[in-house]
């Protein structure tokens, strides 16, 4: 049976260039793309260990339709060519790590901002769509954050819930070098809104709230730098593994939303399958009826990791420390990130599914089953020296 968009029509074939497709949101994309349509995909990017089992071996029944292209949006004249010959770009490409945002300053702004200038260009030059992949933290802090704690107001949505086309966006002073990416991410957001509204781009810009699920960010020292510190469910989970105590950082007193990597998926399927729909929209892509302090994911994600691992919890579950201690000098938090979701689910009809304890299971029975041996491995060796 053919495949048709949200208005009734025959859905065509088209081909797609993914830059980043060999990252965590990339790999699920090229699933459900390999799965569920009959599309192309020009898979951009340096590493392809997330999607080795999409292109390996040649009797998959999708063989031919994903191709691995190895090389670095940053140098590589290739790129203007595979984008000439797709019909749609998806830029996932950056770096998107806490850690780096304030030690990496310049590696940030380059990455999520200098970096994607070209992929504007070639797509614009070329009069081919774009769907650019945002942060939720061009939001930066919330109008309440700089109310009084016992303010009535701090309780009024209007002063925390995130509005694509309201809401301020509000970052911290220029030596708070964590705002490094998010300053970056609204930046080429304006650049590509500008050149919607100047030179006729098609574009869809999508504001990603905590996407989580399997392959996610890297275990450090398995599959990662043993010095690296990825974002915060995947660090938790690391520390679950390891039966280590659990880092909260500033009292876990931030407050966040987490979407299954699942849900946000398929909405992203609706903006590449509804160009009539989706172009000219930035959307936020999240699970408000997933918000929890980060002290609170820590309670469950003990409860759920113990669940599926059949074991018991540490004696110490958690262990308090400063964010200067934890990420470097310069860093700064927002306080709330709740995604508004009119937008979203008035043009395309969407809406998430999984709850937070479901999609905290699937993960972490993916990084139980994935990595608990590896690290027993690795917390071995050194006594055995």
């Amino acid at each position: 049976m053919a495949r048709v968009d949200l208005d009734g029509n025959a859905i065509k074939p088209m081909t797609i260039c993914m830059i980043g497709a060999g990252g965590f949101i990339g790999s699920h994309l090229c699933e459900k793309l390999m799965s569920d349509t009959s599309h192309t995909v020009l898979a951009v990017d340096v590493y392809n260990d997330k999607i080795k089992h999409l292109l390996e071996p040649e009797s998959l029944p999708w063989s031919g339709r994903i191709q691995f292209h190895r090389l670095d949006i940053k140098n590589d004249s290739r790129l203007e060519g595979l984008i000439k010959c797709s019909d749609l770009t998806i830029n996932l490409a950056a770096i998107c790590t806490p850690a780096d945002y304030n030690t990496r300053p310049l590696d940030t702004i380059y990455s999520n901002f200098i970096d994607a200038l070209p992929v504007v260009k070639y797509c614009l030059e070329n009069n081919k769509r774009l769907i650019h992949f945002s942060t939720c933290e061009v939001y930066g802090k919330t109008i309440g954050s700089f109310l009084p704690k016992d303010s009535p107001l701090c309780q009024d949505p209007a002063y925390y819930i995130l509005k694509e086309d309201a809401s301020p966006c509000i970052f911290g002073s220029v030596e708070k070098q964590r705002w490094s990416y998010a300053c970056a991410k609204q930046l080429i957001e304006r650049l590509i809104y500008a050149e919607g509204a100047e030179n006729g781009l098609e574009f869809t810009i999508v504001r990603p709230f905590n996407w989580i699920g399997p392959r996610m960010d890297f275990i450090p020292g398995i599959d990662g730098p043993s010095e690296g510190v990825p974002r915060v469910l995947a660090c938790f989970s690391n520390n679950l593994l390891r039966r280590e105590p659990l880092k909260l950082v500033d009292g876990g007193e931030s407050q966040r939303t987490f979407i299954y990597i699942k849900d946000a998926i398929e909405a992203v399927l609706l903006m590449i399958e509804n160009p009539a729909r989706a172009s000219g929209h930035i959307f936020n892509v999240g699970n408000p009826n997933n918000e929890v302090t980060v002290r609170q994911l820590v309670e469950m994600m003990t409860k759920v990791y113990s669940k599926v691992s059949g074991e018991d919890a540490i004696q110490t579950p958690t262990v308090d420390v400063s964010s200067k201690e934890f990420y470097g000098e310069g860093y700064d938090d927002s306080d709330k990130r709740i995604p508004d979701m009119t937008i979203i689910n008035k043009q395309l009809g969407w809406n998430p599914k999984t709850s937070l304890w479901d999609l905290l299971e699937s993960t972490l029975t993916y990084q139980h089953r994935t990595y608990a041996e590896a690290i027993k491995q690795a917390i071995a060796k050194p006594s055995a020296n």
